[in-house]
């Protein structure tokens, strides 16, 4: 089966981040995303205000651009445009990867959405505890051939930008002693998680035959994965483990995705073969990334030779740094270096929570400000 890549301009930049609707008063899950959405004025195109699979989350999609920071006040616009009409509603608006209380049997699948239904109706008991929230990043690929070695390096990594976002300590009232308890939920689900370790293009369009022909899906925006082809929008969509609580936040994840698929592209034109991890280990530091988060040691070559995460970071962003110059997001990329010094999302909930004697609904005000801090 043809899957016609639908390239797209080289290294630009689209977000879709993940908000979570609740409860001015209890602080708990709210499900009046749809009402929010229908008295919010409407956009036609991008970018955009759009429900996801629970009535608590409102998704936030940006246009797309060569600069991460013009990604970013699309997200920016449209939250000042959201926020309003939640305190109408008494909602507050935030985000967190999971929720510190809130019970996942409590929540609404958006009804009236044929795709969140086929979810539901083959996945049942799991699907109904996806209750949790991330943030996408679409970076544009300029020809096919490109996809999978961009796919792989930022599989390679995605230790890093797990480490960095981790933001789900709590799960209904427990801490359970992962920095990121979604990363292992969302992959509970069929054909999500990791993908499988492609060398080339065609292998992922034989793999989306073969999974169409049994009926696992029905086109390949059905596959799940951590970092998967977006063929109809030309990009390959990085999809950042955890929801991260503020703005900059953001904008250090999509400069991190922008820098390492301009990075591969550039090696790509200049001959070389891009090798990626074996599979067995990009395993190994995504569980080891939703454990310990900026305290795992990242495995980063074949040999198995791992060093802490902090120092694998800023490593990274330091070998990032002159691309990083050259598409104007410098600032951005240095927001890995401020998170790792004031904590991770995962730390500054674990912190407040400390400090609390109601450490779950401490935590969800401190999610409110955190996003409210960054706005400002």
């Amino acid at each position: 089966m043809a899957v016609t890549f639908a390239s797209s301009e080289r290294s630009t930049i689209g977000i879709e981040w993940e908000l979570a609707c609740v409860d001015a008063e209890t602080r708990e899950l709210s499900p009046l995303a749809a009402e929010l959405l229908r008295r919010t004025e409407g956009y036609d195109g991008y970018p955009r205000l759009t429900t996801e699979f629970l009535t608590n989350t409102i998704e936030l999609a940006s246009s797309a651009h060569r600069r991460v920071r013009d990604a970013v006040a699309d997200l920016v616009s449209l939250i000042d445009r959201a926020q309003p009409v939640a305190r109408e509603l008494g909602v507050e608006l935030v985000c967190g990867a999971t929720h510190p209380f809130s019970r996942w049997d409590r929540q609404q699948v958006t009804p009236g959405k044929d795709r969140y239904q086929r979810v539901l109706d083959r996945s049942q008991w799991w699907a109904r505890q996806m209750m949790i929230w991330g943030v996408h990043v679409h970076v544009g690929v300029d020809r096919a051939e490109a996809v999978i070695p961009v796919m792989n390096v930022l599989i390679d990594h995605f230790a890093h930008f797990q480490a960095l976002s981790a933001s789900s300590p709590f799960w209904q009232g427990d801490d359970t002693g992962y920095a990121s308890n979604r990363a292992l939920i969302y992959q509970l689900l069929p054909i999500a998680g990791l993908p499988p370790r492609f060398e080339r293009y065609e292998e992922f369009e034989r793999m989306v035959e073969d999974l169409v022909g049994c009926q696992a899906i029905e086109d390949s925006s059905e596959l799940r994965w951590d970092v998967r082809p977006s063929p109809k929008l030309g990009t390959v969509e990085n999809r950042i483990p955890d929801g991260v609580a503020t703005i900059e936040e953001v904008g250090t994840m999509a400069a991190l995705t922008q820098c390492l698929a301009e990075e591969t592209m550039r090696r790509l034109d200049a001959g070389e073969t891009v090798e990626p991890l074996p599979h067995w280990f990009w395993r190994e530091n995504k569980w080891r990334a939703a454990r310990y988060g900026l305290d795992a040691n990242i495995i980063e070559d074949a040999a198995g030779s791992s060093r802490p995460a902090r120092s694998a970071i800023a490593a990274l962003c330091q070998r990032l740094a002159p691309i990083a110059e050259e598409l104007d997001c410098a600032d951005e990329l240095a927001g890995a270096e401020r998170i790792m010094q004031r904590g991770a999302g995962y730390e500054r909930q674990r912190r407040v929570a400390t400090d609390s004697t109601d450490r779950g609904r401490s935590v969800v005000d401190s999610l409110i400000e955190e996003l409210r801090a960054g706005l400002a």
